[in-house]
């Protein structure tokens, strides 16, 4: 059985010496971006190759973008050949501990078609308390040939988002921090405040106590609450520049809620037309 959502060290463990399975490491502070790489010289899970969130998964910021673009098609796709990914491949993505980093990449994979791909249920962090073997040295794998087509209906464009706010069969979730969310302390993004319409799911409360992801039935009853009724195919996610939102993401196809849309450039790029309106309550 692929492995499609989460994967625990344990299971991975198992895997390594398998020549189809491809680990990544995403590890990144988005105050220091050269940390992530640091690390992983110090240390990584063996076969790990480094995926940069600001050089890989992300295009460049333009004045009409929000902080992280999703990138092109044709760099995205020759980085995942470059990994060694290919169409049979088991991927799993890990960063320090939450998987708010990790999503991205795991999202990236699954909107171009590449479903065999999942996190690393508590991260790096876990995989060292569990007193698994960690490796200093960098090794590079054989490159693949991956080819996928993105899903269009995996994402919501700003456009989406204007409808869908004003509309009750859509839910806009902001998945950032309350106190982000209220506008009470922004320590990113030069404007404080949220979506006017959208409601607020932090991403952090996904997980439990160590940072790994509460039991799918517990999710799915904590989705279904803020969904009310409403169909998974008309939820829209979005959080400062379209990377933790990927965690509520994960989240929901982990509880078996399965068809929500990421809004990619998220608050950075909602910010940067002073005529959107901005909610603080």
């Amino acid at each position: 059985m692929p492995y499609k959502t989460l994967i625990t060290t344990k299971e991975l463990s198992h895997h390594l010496a398998e020549p189809g399975w491809v680990v990544i490491d995403c590890r990144f502070d988005l105050s220091d971006p050269d940390w992530g790489v640091g690390e992983t010289l110090k240390n990584h899970i063996p076969t790990a190759v480094y995926a940069h969130l600001n050089d890989d998964l992300s295009d460049k910021v333009t004045v009409i973008t929000g902080r992280h673009p999703l990138p092109d098609h044709k760099t995205i796709t020759s980085k995942f050949g470059t990994w060694g990914i290919s169409a049979n491949s088991q991927v799993v993505v890990y960063d320090q501990s939450d998987g708010s980093i990790a999503s991205r990449l795991w999202w990236l994979l699954r909107y171009y078609g590449h479903t065999q791909v999942a996190v690393l249920d508590g991260g790096f962090q876990k995989w060292v308390r569990d007193d698994l073997p960690l490796l200093s040295v960098v090794k590079f794998r054989l490159p693949a040939t991956f080819h996928g087509k993105p899903h269009p209906d995996m994402v919501a464009d700003i456009d989406l988002v204007k409808r869908a706010r004003l509309d009750s069969t859509w839910l806009v979730i902001d998945s950032r921090a309350p106190e982000r969310y209220l506008g009470i302390s922004e320590t990113i993004d030069p404007i404080a405040g949220h979506i006017p319409g959208s409601v607020n799911y932090y991403f952090g409360d996904n997980l439990n106590p160590g940072s790994t992801y509460k039991d799918p039935i517990e999710l799915r009853q904590e989705f279904n609450n803020l969904l009310d009724s409403r169909q998974p195919d008309r939820v829209i996610v979005y959080c400062g520049s379209g990377v933790t939102s990927c965690s509520n993401l994960l989240a929901l196809q982990h509880a078996g809620i399965h068809g929500a849309r990421l809004y990619p450039g998220s608050w950075s790029e909602w910010i940067r037309d002073p005529d959107n309106p901005i909610a603080t309550e």
